[in-house]
């Protein structure tokens, strides 16, 4: 088997000394080329050549940002045409996945261990016993533009955060789970929560009005604090379709009754009379009066107004 090994040199929870072992042992099972992702979206160019270059698999190291990229670059191949998906899962390369990021959702998300080495054993027990995954992703649309996921997306509130935290972590601050948390209940005050500004609409789906944060997941848990699961749909899988779960109030007392729902094990659905919940939907569409904060596998990519967001059924191969 070839396969393109990409490193993120800066990932959070790896060294140079942890990335040359994990290397030296992916390098001793398969033919193993190596490049380091230098800016943002050079994961994407590089893992949109794999095919075209022969490669098998394509493996990461690094966080969910970096992964996220990869996966973009091998469902948009630069041999096929952008958002066709380059084909069948089983028609391109497949991804391997070793966490080197602070939160690592999508890898854990997959059963992975949370350690790169851990992780990179249970890797090479895959690829000697042959196992493989097929999971299905999601896609966001907006305007020309459109963009896959691998296990949530989030409008509003969440978003804002995530901005926020992009912007401590240019300042030179390590994005931690404290961190999130600290930013979250600051920028809670600064947030506007009298203007709902989102409206829900999809096929057969009875429209929402009022709606203040969106959380679109394409697995479960939605993120992590720590080592407790963050699980706003709790229902969510990587063989089903997309869950939703929005907010249509933002005092303190709905929030902290949500939190208490949502964090640890998940028990059972969030309830309360200021949620609205999807599941298993193929296609919906969030609408704005204004434009509000848009994020990707916790990527900020800006404030939208319009966002479709659909399921992409068995699009990948996962070699774990």
């Amino acid at each position: 088997m070839r396969a393109m090994l990409l490193v993120n040199p800066k990932a959070t929870t790896t060294n140079a000394r942890t990335r040359d072992v994990l290397i030296r042992a992916l390098g001793a099972a398969v033919d193993l080329s190596v490049e380091e992702t230098g800016y943002r979206g050079h994961a994407a160019t590089l893992a949109a050549t794999a095919h075209a270059k022969g490669f098998d698999a394509v493996a990461v190291l690094g966080g969910d940002g970096t992964i996220n990229e990869a996966v973009n670059g091998l469902l948009n191949p630069v041999n096929g045409r952008v958002g066709s998906g380059g084909g069948g899962a089983d028609e391109r390369p497949g991804l391997i996945v070793i966490p080197g990021g602070s939160a690592n959702v999508f890898a854990r998300g997959l059963g992975l261990p949370n350690d790169p080495v851990q992780a990179t054993g249970a890797v090479l027990e895959a690829l000697r016993e042959g196992r493989r995954r097929v999971v299905g992703l999601g896609q966001a649309s907006w305007g020309e533009q459109s963009r896959y996921f691998t296990f949530c997306s989030g409008m509003g509130f969440d978003a804002e955060v995530i901005r926020a935290v992009e912007g401590l972590r240019g300042a030179g601050f390590r994005a931690t789970p404290a961190r999130y948390v600290t930013t979250m209940l600051r920028h809670y005050f600064m947030t506007d929560r009298r203007n709902p500004p989102m409206t829900l609409r999809g096929p057969g789906i009875p429209e929402v009005d009022g709606v203040f944060l969106a959380i679109i997941c394409n697995t479960t848990p939605w993120t992590y604090i720590g080592d407790q699961p963050v699980s706003p749909t709790p229902w969510a899988s990587f063989e089903t379709g997309l869950d939703l779960l929005g907010l249509r109030r933002l005092g303190m007392a709905a929030i902290l009754r949500t939190a208490q729902q949502i964090v640890g094990e998940p028990r059972s659905l969030p309830s309360g009379g200021h949620l609205t919940q999807l599941h298993d939907e193929a296609e919906f569409t969030l609408t704005a009066s204004r434009p509000v904060a848009f994020q990707l596998d916790g990527d900020y990519l800006g404030e939208r107004e319009q966002v479709t967001y659909r399921s992409v059924p068995a699009a990948l191969q996962v070699l774990l």
